[in-house]
């Protein structure tokens, strides 16, 4: 036996232990339940009924329609303010912009129900604004937010922009400071550059953000428990509610393939995006 081969091997062993952990806490519930997700209520034979209802039934396209709006809106809002933000800290040397490099990571570190009821008592309607415009205006205003769509897209963003913006900055400060001031010298403008330069080299860092978001937000719970509608619901919810109340496993893994499909989706573009050789580098 060569040395390359003893290398290879003890490679192996050091990553069994990993890959059996993955095996037993990851594959096994994942085939678990979509083998349940095929099986009949009264367990005598395989059916697509489960999946069928999802597309047939007014309820589950409804919740299926509402989540798919709520989670898009908030990836493509994410994406554009995470990245509008990451390239000012990057690009922009000040005292200001150095301060909120040390600060924007904060809302990672505060627990997610604290934030979701934080967020509910400032913008219910006899909440923290609604007492400001009392208190010094006299007026009743009541911004509308709870149990509303944009009250949870807007806690999502809370959420999520600092790791996106993490992320793309990240990718953003790879980009060498040399090539960017040798297209200004030849007389490259701040719009050529972004386009032309800055933007291909940080599109993926950017797309990989935009990846983990919607893959976050398509089974989240607390947020939408907390502050969404009782119809429809988030599917987060939804499966909550028929595995939890209903006990009924069988639709429950049917909607946790369903949701794993999405975020499958998403992925797949991901990795195509990834692997496919842009123009720049040909």
């Amino acid at each position: 036996m060569t040395k390359a081969q003893k290398t290879a091997i003890l490679g192996l062993l050091f990553a069994l232990p990993s890959f059996m952990m993955v095996i037993v806490i990851v594959a096994y519930p994942v085939v678990e339940s979509v083998i349940l997700s095929f099986q009949s209520v009264d367990g005598d034979g395989l059916t697509l009924d489960h999946y069928r209802n999802f597309f047939t039934s007014n309820v589950w396209r409804a919740n299926i329609f509402y989540t798919l709006n709520v989670v898009i809106w908030t990836t493509v809002a994410n994406t554009i303010i995470a990245y509008s933000f990451a390239i000012y800290l990057v690009f922009t040397k000040s005292k200001i912009s150095k301060l909120l490099s040390r600060l924007y990571l904060i809302p990672r570190f505060i627990p997610g129900i604290v934030a979701v009821f934080a967020m509910m008592a400032f913008v219910r309607d006899t909440g923290a604004i609604n007492r400001f415009f009392m208190e010094f205006f006299g007026m009743d205003v009541r911004v509308n937010l709870m149990h509303t769509p944009l009250g949870l897209i807007i806690t999502n963003l809370w959420f999520n922009i600092p790791f996106a913006t993490m992320l793309i900055v990240a990718g953003l400060s790879d980009i060498p400071s040399s090539i960017i001031e040798s297209a200004r010298d030849v007389g490259a403008g701040r719009l050529r550059v972004f386009t032309q330069m800055i933007f291909p080299l940080s599109f993926k860092s950017m797309a990989i953000s935009a990846t983990f978001v919607f893959m976050g937000n398509i089974g989240s719970f607390t947020t939408p428990f907390l502050m969404g509608a009782n119809f429809p619901r988030m599917l987060g919810v939804a499966l909550f509610t028929e595995f939890r109340q209903f006990f009924n496993i069988e639709s429950a893994s049917a909607l946790s393939v369903l949701m794993f499909l999405m975020s499958a989706l998403v992925g797949i573009a991901y990795i195509y995006t990834s692997l496919k050789e842009a123009d720049w580098e040909k």
